[in-house]
């Protein structure tokens, strides 16, 4: 039956291209945005882990810059305790050529007073972003190491700590008073010898006060002792702060790594396969144009009642 009021043809037409255009609009949509899901309606529980996920590595990145200071940091005191190391090789050298008869010591000590002004230079120089890792009071320098999200969802952010100890055998050059100001009468350079280390007996100055212009030669013998104690302790700092440095950077490669993880996983849940919504679209495009010419079909049937009623 064929009625002017009522063209079912032209209403199914309508609604399948609705649906086309619908569908059109969708495509189009991840086409020029990049994204399967850009929204949560999309699909809710994709958005909501890209989300999470997202928030996380704009975390990971702070926590790169950070451990990009910290290295800083740790580079920086290792290279002055590197530095500082040949300095008192230097000195021990000069103290073994003081035992050598007929020698100049007041000359040999002009030189050493050179050395010792010049581990000064080093401690006070060692400072990054307004740390010093190698001049200070007795405590712990941290450095960010890690962002860490655990199994029950909770987050934190994880520290590596150095503790600096500014005793005579501890791990800086010199200790630091309460206003920030080097501090010469400790740490290993500036505390003096009095006791016995490694089986010997040592009563000397510090290696910053030390003065061989009146020694005798036991006193020398001392004396190289005490360097030696002095090397040994300044090697066990810089090999401690060599292995925050390597850890730092395992660290910085694993966090580079884990970025480009997350947002691989992130693109594989969300982001749109654009070969497949190309082929979509022209499939829609059409699809459309087929559902305009059936409804421009449908709307010109009733015309066809007019020729009933032609004489």
């Amino acid at each position: 039956m064929t009625s002017i009021l009522t063209n079912n043809a032209a209403m199914a037409a309508l609604q399948t291209l609705r649906g086309v255009n619908d569908g059109l609009k969708d495509t189009q949509g991840r086409v020029s945005s990049g994204y399967r899901v850009e929204k949560a309606a999309d699909n809710a529980a994709y958005w909501s882990i890209a989300t999470i996920m997202r928030s996380d590595n704009q975390a990971l990145s702070a926590v790169s810059d950070a451990l990009g200071l910290g290295a800083a940091k740790v580079d920086t005191a290792y290279s002055a305790m590197s530095s500082a190391i040949d300095v008192v090789s230097e000195i021990k050298a000069k103290i073994v050529a003081a035992t050598e008869k007929g020698v100049d010591k007041t000359k040999i000590q002009q030189e050493l007073d050179q050395l010792q002004e010049q581990l000064l230079s080093i401690a006070q120089s060692a400072s990054f972003s307004g740390e010093n890792w190698v001049a200070g009071a007795s405590g712990t320098k941290s450095v960010v190491s890690s962002f860490v999200r655990d199994g029950s969802n909770a987050v934190s952010v994880k520290m590596t700590d150095y503790v600096l100890d500014s005793g005579t055998l501890g791990n800086v050059l010199f200790g630091m008073t309460s206003t920030g100001a080097i501090e010469t009468s400790s740490g290993i350079i500036g505390t003096a010898f009095n006791g016995t280390y490694g089986g010997s007996v040592i009563v000397m100055a510090s290696i910053y006060d030390l003065d061989i212009t009146g020694f005798t030669q036991g006193q020398l013998d001392g004396a190289l002792t005490g360097v030696e104690l002095v090397l040994g302790a300044m090697t066990a700092a810089g090999s401690a702060l060599g292995s925050i440095s390597t850890r730092i950077q395992l660290q910085e490669n694993f966090v580079s790594g884990l970025h480009d993880s997350i947002d691989s996983g992130v693109g594989r849940l969300v982001d749109a396969d654009m070969e497949e919504e190309s082929s979509k679209l022209s499939a829609l495009q059409t699809q459309q144009q087929l559902a305009v010419q059936s409804l421009s079909i449908a709307n010109s049937s009733a015309q066809n009642i007019l020729t009933l009623f032609r004489s």
